[in-house]
């Protein structure tokens, strides 16, 4: 009997020491992160919403001073620098282009050694020399469009062209670093292996692209109102003084982040597993995946497991443990990880695989972007602008109509749809996410055909010597941001969740080089439109104005190519599979006898 009491009296204390155990990983995050001190951050002191909403007013500012530049770029070139419709818009593109593909180059450096918050610094003190190049390019006599004379002449000096231009590709060398970074750290301040924080994650997509709407629309009102209306120069030095702002405040929030440690170059670890699974290409692949080899339990809380799946088999040989490795070396760590992977190694270079048909078959989505920030704008300038009599919409400005759309789109998705879909389908994502990235290239198909019966009926007015309102552009606009609202969101979580955890802000990359690739692809679908067209002195698509272009046309072939690239991904999106994440972190409910242990498919 006293033994039996000792025995309950021993479970109990081993029971309650279980639960102050689970407490204590309650308070504390263990997913890798760090406080600003290097310790376990607090969970009730850092990350989660506290922080991400300081990171979301830093997107916010960042987004208003892109789009205040990039909305009205076209029209600073053409009725600054009197450059042509089809040099301006060649020269936007390459410009958007070459500022979405940088991100590849950042992401890459902050994941292999800077980490994302030094990144973040470094870039937005670039952006805050770039804004204040821009404005030394307006005050300073010898660098303006005129030298010393006024801002409007019919040839710009060659220093102003070289400063503007310096200003403009600085400006691409910081966004390089600061758009990777900034989204996927403030995703990062959300435990994944925590249920409560993990849903909120999911809403920190949708929200991050609400302040990407909100800085959206204060970019193409009131930043190009001051533009058109007031000066250049006003408006580069209220930009400037925004982003100093920006570096100061995320310096202030510094105790309230949680910190991921750059451990070097990603890539790394994804040529090792070529390298041992070739090496071992004459072994057979074992039929049962628990004898490949796992990495030791004591780094198990150091990064997330994959679980084993069964596409690329060939890359399992690099996990297959040969006979000599069975006599306890492995254990201390003396193999050479150019001959033995881990599974998580090697289903991380699988996720990169299968990842790039998807990336491939989305950059035909960034040609229909790019229409947005080029031909659109030209449109809403040959219209009639008037709203009251002494009151003219500047064309950029219709931009606000796409913010509009997403942040309708994105509110309506997270506050009711969501819900109900988790509900009805029991899945916290709801809908997945390749359905939802497919959904917004439907609407943007719909987009297109409506922009190709506008400028259809615009030029049947224009011929007439009638000249139609804006406002007909409203449709196109709003429902391009309704499809953006899907499309966009669902591209960041695709490529922020999917990739190898070590590889976040790459994989943030990879989905801005999707509009900038698309944004080089809309140039060289112009050129080769242009020379077909004008073959055998045929009437171009693209002429010197909008009025001497044929952009209906242009538009219905962008309506083709959007249908045959939705059925390919649409295929692709059937048979795709998830990364599959083995969690073993609880939530802090296991006292209460309910496990938290298992797989779950993102």
């Amino acid at each position: 009997m006293h033994e039996t009491r000792e025995r309950e009296r021993n479970n109990t204390e081993i029971s309650t020491r279980k639960c102050d155990e689970n407490n204590v990983m309650e308070l504390q995050v263990h997913d890798s992160s760090l406080d600003f001190k290097g310790k376990l951050p607090l969970r009730a002191s850092t990350g989660s919403w506290k922080a991400s909403s300081i990171i979301l007013a830093m997107g916010f500012s960042e987004i208003m001073c892109y789009f205040g530049m990039a909305a009205n770029m076209i029209t600073y070139m053409t009725k600054v620098m009197n450059q042509d419709l089809k040099t301006a818009a060649n020269s936007v593109n390459l410009w958007i282009g070459v500022t979405t593909m940088m991100p590849l180059l950042g992401g890459f450096l902050a994941d292999a050694y800077t980490g994302r918050y030094i990144m973040i610094i470094f870039s937005a003190i670039l952006y805050t020399m770039s804004l204040a190049m821009f404005t030394m390019a307006q005050y300073i006599p010898s660098l303006k469009p005129c030298g010393t004379t006024s801002n409007t002449c019919q040839h710009v000096s060659n220093i102003h062209k070289a400063v503007f231009f310096a200003a403009a590709y600085l400006m691409a060398v910081a966004t390089g670093g600061y758009k990777p970074c900034l989204e996927s750290f403030g995703a990062d301040q959300f435990d994944d292996n925590h249920p409560k924080e993990r849903k909120q994650k999911m809403s920190f997509f949708n929200w991050w692209n609400v302040g990407v709407s909100c800085g959206l629309f204060v970019g193409v009102t009131l930043i190009v109102y001051v533009q058109e209306n007031v000066s250049w120069g006003i408006c580069f030095i209220l930009l400037t003084t925004i982003m100093g702002v920006t570096v100061l405040v995320l310096l202030l929030g510094r105790p309230f982040y949680r910190y991921k440690i750059a451990l070097g170059s990603p890539l790394t670890p994804l040529l090792q597993v070529l390298v041992a699974a070739f090496a071992k290409r004459n072994l057979p692949c074992p039929s049962d995946h628990s004898l490949l080899y796992e990495v030791p339990n004591s780094e198990k809380l150091q990064r997330r497991l994959l679980g084993h799946t069964n596409r690329l088999r060939f890359l399992d040989k690099a996990a297959i443990i040969e006979n000599h490795e069975l006599n306890g070396v492995a254990e201390k760590k003396e193999l050479s990880p150019w001959r033995l992977s881990s599974v998580t190694q090697v289903e991380e270079l699988k996720l990169i695989i299968v990842m790039l048909p998807i990336w491939l078959i989305t950059l035909v989505f960034g040609i229909g972007n790019a229409q947005g920030t080029t031909f659109f704008i030209k449109q809403g300038y040959a219209m009639n602008r008037k709203v009251i009599k002494h009151f003219e919409i500047p064309a950029a400005s219709m931009g606000i109509l796409s913010a509009l759309g997403m942040t309708a789109s994105i509110t309506l998705y997270d506050k009711l749809l969501l819900p109900y879909l988790r509900r009805v389908r029991g899945n916290e994502r709801g809908i997945s996410i390749l359905t939802r990235i497919g959904i917004g290239m439907f609407i943007l198909i719909i987009s297109m055909v409506i922009s190709a019966l506008v400028e259809r009926k615009r030029l049947n007015a224009s011929s007439q010597g009638k000249i139609m309102h804006i406002f007909w552009l409203v449709p196109q606009i709003f429902i391009m941001g309704i499809g953006d609202g899907f499309s966009l969101v669902g591209l960041q979580e695709y490529f922020y969740e999917q990739v190898p955890d070590l590889m976040r802000s790459l994989g943030m990359a990879f989905y801005l080089s999707v509009i900038g690739v698309g944004s080089f692809l809309t140039s060289l679908l112009i050129i080769v439109v242009d020379y077909v067209t004008g073959m055998n002195n045929g009437k171009r698509w693209i002429g010197p104005d909008v009025n001497h272009s044929r952009l209906e046309y242009f538009y219905w072939l962008l309506v083709v190519i959007f249908v045959l690239n939705l059925c390919v991904f649409m295929m692709l999106a059937k048979n795709y599979r998830y990364k599959n994440v083995e969690s073993s972190v609880t939530n802090g409910d296991f006292c209460d006898g309910e496990e938290k242990v298992g797989f779950s498919n993102l």
